[in-house]
């Protein structure tokens, strides 16, 4: 009996695991669990949908359809100026914002990541000329920059517009790395495996990579909702994806016409709202993440 008292107190006091810590916040937080569930769900629901639906046939032009109001000859969603469906303009629309905003959010947090804990370990001209890069970079006027190169290409595509976003959107994860590397650098563990031999790629890579993961996952999901944004914006201003490739950007972008913003709803209001459920709900999450990696903002 004594013997097990000592092992239930021990494991009493024994810090609780990064994931433990993440689940407690969002036990808390049943605003932010339920936005997790929601939006992990509806990305799901929405990428098997774009993937059983035929895109050709959604965009067919059918004048004779043009602004058929919703629940009409079949149309969920009405359809718009050209007769073509809403509900899956909206569907193809979404997964590719979604997965233009992965897209972005992985290549520049790979880059970011990297880039940051070099300039942090290492320090020194390294980390002082990369520094006064970013810092350069950082005073431009970025999305400007994006629409002025968007421009000049004169065809592009999905692709395209994701590496010309990408160049824009590393240097935020690399600043934040490269400061918190500076931190764990400085670390008995660092020191130790210094001494031990312990190559330089493996320190910073198997040893402080793994120490920043709390931080990674909040800035990593807040840059998902942000290159939603950007995605959707250039899109909405005619600078994003061609006309031609469905977007959440592009669906807003019929709201500019003003009859189809006083008149025509359908055609602009289900893919706003969707923009608006996605935004809250990766912000909510992201919030919990923040207070998770930080003890003096956790709940309770």
């Amino acid at each position: 009996m004594e013997q097990q008292n000592k092992e239930a107190v021990k494991f009493e006091s024994s810090p609780p695991t990064g994931i433990q810590v993440v689940l407690r916040e969002f036990k808390k937080d049943k605003l932010a669990m339920f936005s997790f569930i929601g939006i992990t769900l509806l990305i799901i629901a929405l990428l098997i949908a774009a993937m059983i639906l035929n895109q050709e046939e959604v965009l067919k032009i059918k004048l004779l359809e043009r602004y058929t109001e919703p629940g009409v000859n079949g149309y969920i969603l009405g359809a718009d100026e050209a007769g073509r469906d809403m509900f899956g303009q909206l569907i193809i629309g979404a997964k590719n914002s979604i997965l233009i905003a992965i897209s972005i959010t992985v290549i520049a947090g790979i880059a970011g990541i990297a880039l940051g804990i070099i300039m942090g370990y290492y320090g020194g001209f390294i980390d002082n000329l990369f520094m006064r890069i970013i810092d350069f970079f950082m005073t431009l006027p970025t999305l400007m920059i994006i629409i002025v190169v968007v421009t000049i290409i004169p065809k592009y595509g999905v692709i395209e517009l994701i590496l010309i976003i990408t160049i824009f959107q590393w240097m935020g994860t690399a600043r934040l790395v490269r400061s918190k590397a500076l931190s764990e650098g400085r670390r008995d563990y660092v020191s130790a495996s210094k001494t031990m031999g312990t190559s330089d790629f493996s320190i910073m890579f198997k040893g402080i990579l793994p120490n920043l993961s709390s931080i990674l996952i909040v800035d990593l999901t807040l840059s998902f909702a942000g290159n939603v944004g950007i995605e959707t914006g250039l899109s909405f201003l005619g600078f994003g994806l061609p006309p031609s490739t469905p977007s959440l950007g592009t669906l807003v972008n019929y709201a500019r016409n003003p009859l189809v913003l006083s008149e025509k709803w359908w055609v602009w209001l289900p893919a706003s709202l969707l923009i608006l459920i996605l935004m809250l709900g990766i912000n909510y999450v992201g919030q919990a993440l923040r207070r998770a990696a930080d003890a003096k903002q956790r709940l309770g």
